[in-house]
């Protein structure tokens, strides 16, 4: 009996040879589930990851370029062609909301400047154009947020879910574990190592996909809040030049 022990467990020891590929291959299908699981969302994540840092880096380049050609212009019309260049810029896209708008207040001002209508009345109109100018500027705002924080969801799902589907496998890789060892009726080293590494394995895999989630998360959460924060700050600031020369020329 104990010379079968021991060809048993010189056989279990031949076969670990401490190769992580040779880990998986031999995992049951549970555990070969979960990582394969696991590594689908290590792979979008880090697609994720790349889409977002080129995406963040093109908007912040030419938030930069659309500000300095704003500054040297003094006329609201020549900034518009200038617009149009940067498809990647939230500053220029809330520009391009803010100016259309009020392109169209100013085409219903003109239209009922033949009207014979009170001063009350008139400034009321005047009111109102102003509103829906502001309104289209900081829905434009929120619009291009959303954009910059699509799929950033992922990532916290994966850094929030991925240990605990690793430690799944865990779990399970144990429980399979000690499932073989009672049924050998033996519990050395070399029939317990396997197991065990097949186990955490699964632990590993789910905090490497979890820990550059969850950085890249935090990360671009404080970029695109930098991005919406500057964004904000010219619409405030345009709606104050529209407020300042619309309403008052017409006063």
């Amino acid at each position: 009996m104990t010379e079968a022990l021991a060809v048993t467990s010189a056989n279990v020891g031949r076969q670990f040879h401490g190769n992580i590929l040779d880990l998986i291959v031999n995992a049951g299908p549970m555990v070969q589930f979960i990582l394969f699981l696991l590594l689908f969302f290590s792979v979008v994540s880090w697609a994720i990851i790349l889409m977002k840092y080129r995406l963040i880096k093109k908007t912040r380049k030419e938030n930069a370029r659309f500000l300095q050609s704003y500054m040297q212009t003094n006329k609201l019309s020549s900034i518009v062609p200038e617009a149009r260049k940067y498809r990647y810029s939230s500053i220029a896209e809330v520009f391009r909301s803010g100016y259309t708008e009020l392109g169209k207040v100013m085409k219903a001002k003109k239209e009922s400047s033949g009207m014979e209508t009170v001063d009350d009345g008139l400034m009321s109109m005047e009111l109102r154009g102003v509103d829906n100018v502001e309104r289209a500027l900081y829905r434009a705002c929120d619009s291009e947020t959303s954009k910059l924080e699509q799929t950033l969801g992922f990532l916290a799902t994966t850094g929030s879910a991925c240990p605990f589907i690793g430690l799944f496998g865990t779990v399970w890789g144990i429980m399979n574990a000690f499932k073989g060892i009672g049924m050998r009726g033996s519990a050395t080293l070399a029939v317990v190592a396997p197991g065990i590494s097949e186990a955490l394995i699964a632990t590993a895999a789910g905090l490497a996909a979890a820990i550059p989630a969850v950085v890249f998360y935090n990360y671009y959460v404080n970029k695109i809040r930098s991005i919406s924060l500057e964004t904000d700050n010219f619409a405030s600031e345009f709606l104050n030049i529209i407020e300042r020369y619309y309403v008052k020329s017409s006063q």
